[in-house]
Parts: C-alpha cells; sequence; structure tokens
C-alpha cells in the first residue's frame, strides 16, 4: 500500500523538525560536511545500513568530506512523505556521532 504524499504546509512543519534539511524541486536534501574523507566514508555506511532498516532509500552522494542526500518517496509518485522524514529523523540522530554539520 502506497504511502500518501503530505501537503506542502505538513511537510514545511515537518521540516522544521530536522534542523538543516530544506525543500528543494518537490524532495528533501541536506548535505553534512565532515572532517575527512574517511569521516565521511563511514556516515555514508551507517546512512545506508538505516536506509536498509527502513527499507526506504535516498539518493546519497559522496564527496571528499560531504555526504549529501536527495528524498522522495518513489511509490507517492516522488512525493514527500512521512517516510522521507522519519529517514531525515534518523540520519539527524546519527550524524553528531560522525563529527558531521
Amino acid at each position: 500500500m502506497p504511502t500518501e504524499p503530505l501537503s506542502p504546509q505538513e511537510t514545511e512543519d515537518r521540516l522544521g523538525e530536522v534542523p538543516g534539511w530544506s525543500l528543494e524541486n518537490g524532495r528533501i536534501t541536506r548535505t553534512y560536511h565532515l572532517g575527512s574523507h574517511r569521516a565521511a566514508a563511514a556516515m555514508v555506511a551507517h546512512v545506508a545500513v538505516i536506509q536498509d532498516e527502513l527499507n526506504h532509500h535516498s539518493d546519497l552522494t559522496l564527496g571528499y568530506d560531504t555526504v549529501s542526500l536527495t528524498v522522495s518517496t518513489h511509490d507517492a509518485g516522488d512525493a514527500v512523505t512521512g517516510l522521507d522524514l522519519d529517514l531525515a529523523r534518523r540520519v539527524e540522530d546519527i550524524a553528531p556521532a560522525h563529527g558531521a554539520n
């Protein structure tokens, strides 16, 4: 059963719960800056585990010392859903342990 898209107001309200995340082109996105490439790679591996746990995957990009995520729900027509914000919250929870800001 597909997840229902959030309304624009619901999306904005929920984005307030995940600092640093923003809505761009109908998807939520965030870039984290880390102290090294190794730290960024470790965070990518950790995010991959979370995505598998949730069975919900983002576009995940590893830069030299950055990690970027862009998320929407394909089953909801690439709209933002609660699943996307749940993933964002989980990533926010682990980011400090990797030294991400």
